[in-house]
């Protein structure tokens, strides 16, 4: 208890930082996500290549290799910004290539006839998609897209080895300070439990309540 009680403000500044980051980036992951998602499912044929090639780019792209080219690469063009809303970006981006094909699937589940009949109505796509089908896509989607965030906050201790301050990153001082690093990780780990099970309790309640009955 002695690593968790002697740097409990060290741990809880960590925490914070990670916390800030898992809520910031699944807002911007989820906005991309949906916008993405539309585009896939647009009739609009350049549309649909924009969502394509914006989810195989990113999914197929490691990580870290992305905050390498957020981080280092967008100060190069001018942009230059606090290195945690690089890394909000790049997990955001990152994340937001998953969240369109969970979107995208629950989309595919529902009924054509859902949509044949919204345009035979005189609604057009926007309407159709936002009135029709993705009210009736979220309910089976909401398992999915909670086990997505719950990976989007573990991703993002790698933000810790570019000065972003964040949970898993407080080791390397403890370490330095001589603690055991045995410990030192076991509260690090109840500290991300404590994140994931709160995101996976969110979204029981949600699904419980709106979700698919089996």
């Amino acid at each position: 208890m002695d690593v968790l009680t002697e740097n409990f403000s060290l741990y809880g500044e960590g925490f914070l930082g990670t916390l800030e980051l898992t809520v910031y980036a699944s807002i911007l992951a989820m906005v991309i996500g949906f916008v993405m998602a539309s585009c896939r499912v647009a009739p609009v044929g350049s549309l649909r290549v924009l969502g394509t090639v914006w989810v195989t780019v990113l999914r197929n792209t490691p990580l870290t290799l992305l905050f390498f080219a957020v981080l280092l690469g967008l100060p190069r063009f001018g942009l230059v910004l606090p290195f945690k809303v690089f890394a909000v970006i790049a997990l955001g981006c990152y994340t937001s290539a998953f969240i369109c094909e969970v979107l995208r699937s629950g989309i595919n589940t529902v009924p054509k006839g859902q949509g044949e009949a919204a345009r035979s109505l005189g609604m057009t796509f926007g309407q159709t998609l936002g009135n029709v089908v993705l009210p009736q896509a979220f309910r089976s989607v909401i398992p999915p897209i909670g086990s997505t965030l719950i990976a989007l906050a573990k991703n993002s201790a790698i933000a810790g080895a570019f000065s972003v301050t964040e949970l898993l990153g407080t080791y390397k001082t403890l370490n330095e300070l001589g603690y055991s690093i045995i410990w030192t990780f076991v509260w690090i780990a109840v500290g991300y439990l404590i994140i994931t099970l709160s995101i996976s309790a969110v979204f029981n309640v949600m699904e419980k309540r709106w979700g698919v009955a089996r």
